[in-house]
């Protein structure tokens, strides 16, 4: 697995010394189900007893409002416009237990925010972060300017990957141009709709391989989510699975993955 390199982003002294409870959710390419494990992610963490936040990251295609059943009346476009702080755009889920601050659904305009703003925005999330124990970034798909510049505010990153050659492929080209940006940062893998446990953790192992090849790093796994039907009913309804299904096998994957994440931080 080859990709171009990409211009770096310098991390800002900031963010290398705050930002430890943040996690990124990051793909290479959409349609892996990274909302969706951002939105469950948060939902467990919260079930857990923790404060959570849940941030929409993604600039061009947010829909974290969207696969709840929000309509908040904020968003990140009142923030980049002035009208409001992060703090004042964060509505509550109270079904979910936890807060969240909204993207902007379809809007270009947000995805061509100049890197300067974006590293003052991460900045002030940074700041924000520190009333909360964890705060869930659900970043854009891909290695673009935005979703790099928020990446380098987290303390930690999951990559979400699936099955598909493109998916690893890409998944690859993030964990490549992250690890140049940050060297030594948290990375780890997540393998979703997987038809079992093992095929999951033969994924991981083509992507890890990759990594220790080229890259000469070795991301561990932090779990598999297994296919699960009950998925697409949630979200096609926009409730969480949470809630519609908690009981589910991809919901008891996402609980095992929040208990290891627990158990390492």
């Amino acid at each position: 697995m080859t990709t171009p390199d990409a211009p770096t982003l310098a991390p800002r002294p900031l963010l290398r010394t705050k930002g430890r409870n943040i996690i990124a959710v990051a793909s290479g390419k959409g349609g892996v189900g990274k909302t969706w494990f951002a939105i469950t992610l948060s939902h467990v963490l919260a079930r857990s007893g923790q404060k959570v936040l849940l941030f929409d990251g993604d600039l061009g295609l947010a829909n974290v409002d969207i696969q709840l059943g929000l309509m908040p009346k904020a968003d990140l476009g009142s923030v980049f416009s002035g009208r409001m702080t992060l703090n004042q755009a964060t509505v509550g889920f109270g079904a979910g237990g936890f807060d969240v601050i909204a993207g902007r659904s379809g809007s270009g305009t947000l995805a061509n925010i100049p890197l300067s703003r974006l590293q003052m925005l991460g900045e002030d999330l940074v700041m924000l972060a520190g009333s909360y124990d964890r705060v869930v970034v659900d970043l854009g798909a891909g290695v673009e300017k935005p979703v790099r510049a928020f990446a380098q505010s987290a303390g930690t990153i999951l990559v979400v990957t699936t099955d598909e050659p493109t998916s690893l492929t890409d998944a690859y080209a993030f964990i490549k141009v992250t690890q140049l940006e940050r060297p030594g940062c948290d990375l780890r893998v997540i393998v979703n709709m997987a038809n079992s446990t093992r095929e999951g953790e033969r994924i991981y192992n083509t992507l890890l391989k990759a990594c220790e090849g080229f890259l000469k790093i070795s991301p561990p796994l932090a779990g598999v989510i297994r296919r699960d039907l009950k998925v697409r009913e949630a979200i096609r309804n926009q409730i969480p699975i949470m809630i519609r299904s908690p009981h589910t096998e991809a919901a008891a994957d996402v609980e095992a993955i929040v208990e290891r994440l627990v158990r390492t931080r």
